[in-house]
């Protein structure tokens, strides 16, 4: 009886209050009731929440909070959050779910300091941020200037044969290039496709640097991690032309490789979501696909299973992302045929959604890989129909 009392005494000695607000990505200082907020340790659930009126919620935990534990926020309606903790008195931005095949939003939070992070994606003609908010089908929905964020940028349609670079400018230090504010700002870029997060950034820390350039979109919708920090003394209108360099895709970007256990782990969870995929539990085949490419981000079977997945599901935008990434990675004697399979799967995707320009595309894109009667019946049929 006495130990099992120390016991409890013990656990709630290390009982920690984790108070957390969840807010619109793209409404400004909307709060977010009912969103459920759940904390993951080693893969099992420990403890859930609501938020209240205000998008509040404090959920007690007896564990630290460190990158050992995942935050997840879900509501109808919205994407599914999930987000490496600490995460005590953060905020979250969650994104509404978004109906075009070619869409993306991009969402920054962040910690209490500096009090201004400012989001910039830069591409041909368009240099989007808070001093010019509107582009060719582009938008800075959120600006927010007093820490945390969020900081909002939704594109309606990435135009394909156009390249996008995105970074993070610590405006609170814009004239100190060897700050070191960014990187300990706990900053997180969260990118969204569908109605899924389909990419997580967390800025690099104990490095110095007020510019933070995160990732590239291909002109082929291949999205590329770039990942560095750098310092700059320019003002913020600038930052466009310090992108615009790497829109040109002949400046190549370093592929980190995985380690050699890494990708034996993100095999076998590769192989895992296979057998989920035919069992017909796509959900799980989904995330332990998820798994994989977070484990080895230039495992491109998985990318290719990923794609099969979630066309399957019905998550087309999700889809074309994921066969966008398989091309990509397409490598040795089957990479045409793979390059084909999956420019022939997109194309079935914008046929079926009536974008048969892009449809048309496609197809002629998947027959330049590899001959196919399928692709040349594919191409007279949607000719007739263009």
């Amino acid at each position: 009886m006495v130990s099992l009392l120390f016991a409890s005494t013990a656990a709630l000695a290390q009982a920690e209050q984790l108070p957390i607000e969840v807010l619109s990505a793209v409404v400004k200082d909307q709060r977010i009731a009912d969103a459920e907020v759940l904390v993951q340790k080693n893969g099992a659930q420990t403890v859930v929440g609501k938020t209240n009126a205000q998008g509040q919620v404090s959920l007690t935990t007896a564990f630290p909070d460190d990158a050992a534990s995942l935050l997840i926020i879900k509501k109808a309606g919205y994407s599914n959050l999930v987000a490496k903790c600490p995460c005590k008195g953060m905020t979250y931005a969650i994104s509404p779910v978004m109906q075009s095949l070619d869409g993306m939003r991009v969402v920054l939070s962040w910690g209490q300091a500096p009090a201004d992070l400012d989001s910039h994606i830069a591409y041909p003609g368009n240099h989007i941020f808070f001093m010019e908010k509107e582009g060719d089908e582009a938008n800075l929905d959120v600006d927010d200037t007093d820490s945390y964020g969020p900081e909002t940028i939704t594109l309606q349609k990435k135009r394909f044969g156009e390249t996008y670079v995105y970074a993070v400018h610590d405006f609170i230090n814009s004239g100190n290039p060897s700050a070191n504010a960014l990187s300990a700002s706990q900053a997180k870029v969260f990118v969204y496709v569908g109605q899924s997060l389909v990419r997580t950034y967390y800025v690099p820390q104990g490095q110095r640097g007020n510019l933070w350039t995160v990732f590239r979109v291909t002109g082929n919708g291949d999205f590329q991690d770039i990942n560095q920090l750098q310092g700059i003394s320019g003002e913020s209108a600038t930052i466009g032309g310090i992108l615009q360099p790497l829109q040109n895709e002949g400046q190549s970007i370093a592929s980190l490789s995985a380690t050699q256990t890494a990708q034996g782990d993100a095999k076998a969870l590769n192989r895992q979501g296979e057998t989920a995929y035919h069992a017909g539990q796509l959900d799980q085949a989904i995330d332990f696909y998820r798994e994989a490419i977070e484990l080895d981000a230039n495992y491109g079977q998985a990318y290719g299973n990923l794609g099969l997945a979630y066309q399957k599901a019905g998550r087309t935008a999700e889809a074309i992302w994921a066969n966008r990434k398989a091309i990509a990675l397409a490598s040795g004697a089957s990479a045409a045929t793979v390059r084909a399979g999956s420019y022939y799967n997109i194309a079935r995707i914008y046929e079926a959604a009536e974008q048969y320009d892009d449809a048309l595309r496609h197809y002629h894109l998947a027959k330049e890989q590899k001959a196919n009667p399928v692709y040349d019946k594919a191409i007279l049929r949607v000719q007739d129909r263009h």
